[in-house]
C-alpha cells in the first residue's frame, strides 16, 4: 500500500481527472479540468480512453492527489470499470473515485446502474460537473475527520 497525506493547505489541492478506457469524449473532459483549474485545484489530466491501470499508475506517481474523477459519455462505465474493485482491494486506488457523464446505454436510465457502479467500488457518482467542488470538499472533510466523528456519523 502506498503512503499517502492530504494536501497541506497552504499547497494547490490535486486531482487525477481523465475519460474512461473505450471513451474518446474530450471536450467535457477539458471543460471541467479548466474548471477546476479555476477553482485552484492542481488537474493530472490523463484524457481520453484511460483505462483502470492508468489512474493507479497516476497515483502512484501523485501520492497527494485527494480524488480520482472518471468521466464517461458513451456509456460504457461499467464495463471499462471492471477492475477497479481489484485496484482498490490492491491498494492502487485508496482515494475517494468520483465518476460522472452519462453512465449507461440507452435513453432508459435504470437506477441499479448507480448501485452496481458503488459495488465495483465508486465511491461518488456526479449527475452535475457544477456540484464537483462541493463533493471534493466534503470528501476531504470526511478524511479530516476523526475516526470517532466518522462512524457516528456513518
Amino acid at each position: 500500500m502506498r503512503q499517502q497525506s492530504l494536501p497541506s493547505a497552504a499547497g494547490p489541492r490535486k486531482v487525477i481527472l481523465g475519460v474512461a478506457a473505450s471513451d474518446s469524449h474530450a471536450v467535457a473532459n477539458h471543460l471541467i479540468a479548466h474548471a477546476l483549474r479555476g477553482f485552484g485545484y492542481d488537474v493530472v489530466n490523463l484524457g481520453t480512453c484511460t483505462p483502470v491501470e492508468e489512474f493507479a499508475d497516476a497515483l502512484d506517481e501523485h501520492p497527494d492527489a485527494e480524488a480520482v474523477i472518471i468521466g464517461s459519455l458513451n456509456g460504457h462505465i461499467h464495463e471499462d470499470l471492471r477492475g477497479l474493485r481489484a485496484a482498490r482491494a490492491n491498494g492502487r486506488l485508496d482515494v475517494p473515485v468520483i465518476v460522472g457523464g452519462n453512465l449507461s446505454v440507452g435513453s432508459h436510465k435504470d437506477a441499479s446502474a448507480h448501485t452496481r457502479l458503488h459495488q465495483l467500488g465508486v465511491d461518488r457518482i456526479l449527475t452535475d460537473p457544477a456540484h464537483l467542488p462541493a463533493v471534493l470538499d466534503q470528501l476531504r472533510a470526511d478524511r479530516s475527520a476523526p475516526a470517532e466523528a466518522v462512524r457516528v456519523a456513518s
